[in-house]
This record gives structure tokens, sequence and C-alpha cells, in this order.
């Protein structure tokens, strides 16, 4: 038997499920088998291929009832919200409700002589690697218009969410979906690094750690795949004099605090102006006090275990370093707390950009939240970061926003929300957040290459 791959529960430490990686030779098998049958697939009508997705995603919402307890056990997400499936459907509806007017030739002239078009042409096999926080909503991010454009897409879950690919392609195979057009594998690192190095891929998109975005890249160097990526965050909000202080309180202090934290686009510092600032702090305390810390597959629970132990330890490790050198902890040890995946959730002031829970990714719950007295202010602490996803901005005013929206560096702006993918909108960010975009028309153009067209109709 070769490498296991093992989903440790959080709920109690048990192995929820392990599968074996396939070896190095299967692997390239399966790109291959990828491969030859991407021209045929790319072949069918537009219209077939997004109604066959469509239906692949109807699939997967007919097993929500098994999901939902499934992901508890494998990332410790309450089953008291109901799964990811909300987000799921809506991000592939609205990508196939705009798949033909973003596929469409780009006519650029014709008359007598030329006819001249730019068409969207699919880039052929498409790497996803996705990942445990939300398994679902972020694979069909790159899945369903890849496969729409006519792409053939091979996933890859990550270990925490072993059984979420296997989900997806029974689902979309029992539609009708080739099983060679959309496959989920069990791959080793190195294996991997030896499909991308060695040409499997024409496309890789991968939603990770900086470090596992810069493993894809080296791994792509020379050989001219593309690579989107999406990796870490540090996303501030900003609260301005004028702020609706109540639906900034619950809005940023859920976006620091569901899912234990462990959101791509949570909340993981906050800038209040200094008239709103004290009523601010005292609101979020309150908030995270009435929280229900507990076992995911209790109805009761409102914040359940860190995804691993590992990632408890990190978040554990910052506030503690941030509380040595001054930082004020605001919410008792909750009883459930046992040192390990289960962790109480944490509101930080009194906080610096010097301590790591300011400048490094989080990812759990715990949120910083300091005081300021102007825009130029919140905006230089907003930048002094090198991370750049999303940024939350609140004010009754919207060009206020939009000014202070512009001297942020940051892939999406939100003004009196946050921690929303609105999949109309680019899902983009920068600096070490990454580079590329999925969703909206730019995710279709990232997932297909242009092909020029010069036809010259008379040569007499």
């Amino acid at each position: 038997m070769g490498q296991m791959l093992k989903c440790v529960s959080p709920i109690d430490g048990s192995v929820f499920a392990e599968r074996e990686v396939l070896s190095r030779d299967a692997a390239f098998e399966a790109a291959a088998r990828s491969r030859a049958a991407q021209a045929e697939w790319a072949a069918r009508p537009l219209q077939e291929r997004i109604d066959l997705v469509m239906a692949g995603v109807a699939a997967v919402g007919a097993m929500n009832d098994e999901i939902v307890p499934e992901l508890a056990h494998m990332m410790g997400r309450p089953v008291r919200y109901g799964g990811e499936f909300g987000g799921f459907d809506e991000r592939a509806s609205h990508m196939a409700q705009i798949a033909e007017a973003s596929l469409a030739d780009i006519a650029v002239g014709e008359d007598e002589t030329f006819k001249r078009y730019i068409k969207r042409t699919p880039h052929g096999v498409v790497f996803v690697v996705a990942p445990w926080n939300y398994p679902y909503m972020t694979a069909i991010n790159t899945v369903a218009p890849a496969l729409i454009a006519g792409n053939t897409v091979i996933l890859k879950h990550a270990t925490q969410t072993l059984l979420v690919g296997e989900r997806m392609a029974q689902a979309f195979h029992s539609v009708g979906i080739p099983e060679d057009v959309f496959q989920n594998v069990f791959l080793s690192h190195n294996t991997t690094n030896d499909l991308i190095a060695g040409n499997a891929f024409d496309f890789v998109n991968f939603t990770g750690s900086v470090g596992g975005g810069q493993a894809m890249e080296r791994a792509a160097a020379g050989t001219f795949t593309g690579v989107g990526t999406e990796l870490g965050g540090k996303d501030p909000g900003y609260v301005m004099d004028d702020a609706d202080l109540d639906a900034a309180v619950e809005t940023l202090i859920d976006g620091a605090m569901f899912n234990s934290g462990q959101c791509c686009c949570g909340i993981e510092r906050i800038y209040v102006h200094e008239s709103l600032y004290d009523d601010f702090v005292a609101k979020a305390v309150d908030v995270v006090k009435g929280y229900k810390l507990g076992n995911p597959l209790d109805s009761d629970t409102t914040i359940g275990p860190m995804a691993n132990v590992r990632f408890a330890k990190e978040v554990r490790a910052q506030i503690a370093e941030a509380v040595g050198v001054g930082a004020v902890a605001h919410i008792g040890t909750f009883p459930e707390d046992d040192g390990g995946a289960y962790l109480t959730p944490q509101i930080l002031t009194n906080v610096t950009h010097d301590m790591r829970v300011m400048q490094d990714e989080s990812f759990g719950p715990v949120v910083g939240i300091m005081k300021v007295s102007s825009d130029d202010e919140a905006i230089a602490l907003m930048n002094d970061s090198e991370f750049g996803l999303t940024a939350s901005l609140w004010t009754r005013d919207v060009d206020r926003a939009a000014r202070v929206g512009d001297a942020i560096e940051t892939g999406t702006v939100f003004m009196n929300r946050a921690d929303y993918l609105d999949p109309g909108l680019c899902w983009t960010g920068c600096k070490n957040t990454g580079r590329g975009g999925g969703l909206s028309v730019i995710g279709y153009h990232n997932l297909t290459r242009p092909k020029s067209y010069h036809l010259k109709k008379v040569t007499g």
C-alpha cells in the first residue's frame, strides 16, 4: 500500500477518512485521459455544457443532508449553519448565466475584404487545488466556469476535507459529465510537483498558503503553465466616525469569528475612529461572550473547533505573544476550551503592528482592534500588510468610501458589509495574497486564452 492521506476530525481527534494517493504513473495517466477527453468536451454546444454542470450542482445539493454533518466531522463547522450549498449554487448559477456573453467572440471588424475577431479558447486541462475552509464554494469558483468554458478539470482537495472531491465527482458523473472530463484525485506533494513540472496541465488554480503558492509557481517555472493563486490574508475593517455602529459591530465581529475565523476574507484587524472606539469595543466583547463553543454536531453550538490542533496552536501563540508585550485580552477562557482544537474566541486591544497578531495571518477566532483619528491614519495601517484580499469600510458616505478604497492596496473594497464573495465581481488579490482572478467575466478570461482570427476574403 502506498502513502495514505488521513483526515483527522477536530471533534475528537479520530481519523474520519483516509485515502491512498495515486502513484506517479497513475497520476500522469489520469492527466493524459483528461487531455484526451478535452477536445470532444469542448466541441459540445455551450448550452449543453452549461446544463450538465448545473445538473451536477443540483446533484450536490441533493446530498446536502449528508454533506453538512460530514463537514462538521472533517473541519468543525457547526451544523446549525447548514453547509455551503447556497453559495455553491449562487456562484455556479451566475457563471452559467454570464457564460454566453463572457465567452462570445469579440468582433473587431468585417467588410467585403476582411473578417476579424478574437475567440476565447479553453486552455485544455485545468488543475484545481482547493482548500479545506470552504471546500465546496472555493472549488466551484473554478470548476464550474472551467468546465463550462470547455476545459477538462482535475481536482485535488485538501486532506482536511478529503471527501469533498469525491462527492463532487459522484454528483457530476451521475448527471452525465464524463469521468475523464472531471476527475477527483488524491496526490502527494511530490507527485503534484512532478505533474506541474511535467506540463500535465495547461492552467493551475491554487487556493491556500503563501508557501503552497510559491511551491506551485516553482513547479511551473519554465513550463509557461499559467498559475492563478489566492493565498494569505489579513483583511482589515475600518469604522469611520459616521458609521452605523451597531451594524458595524455585528458584521465585523461575525466576519472575524464565523467558521472559527477560518475564512479567506475573514476580518483579522479592525481600526475604529476614536469617537466610536470605546462603544465599539464594549459591544464587540458582548457579542463574543454570547458565543457557544462546542461540538459542531450540536445544534446549539455557534462556534466549533478549529479544523486542526496545529492551527489552534498558532492562534494561541499569537495571542500569548501579544498579551506578553501589552495587549489586553477581553474574553475569559471558555469552559469548553480544551487547549487543543476547541479555542476561546478572543478580542485584543492595546495592540500594535509590531505584534504578529496584527501582521501574520491568524486564520482563527481572534481580532485586534486599534483606535485611529483620521482616514489617513487608517489607510496607512490598512496598507501596512504583506497581504491584500479585501477591506471593509464603514461609513454613510459612498464618495468617502470610494476615496478611501482607492488608496487601499486590496483586491476588493466593501462598504458596510464584509466577508462575502459576489460572483459578479472579480475575486482577486494583490501583494502576497496572490495574482489572477476568479468568477465574473474576468474569471472566464483567466480560464481561456485569446485566439485571433484575421480572415481575408478576397485574394485577387
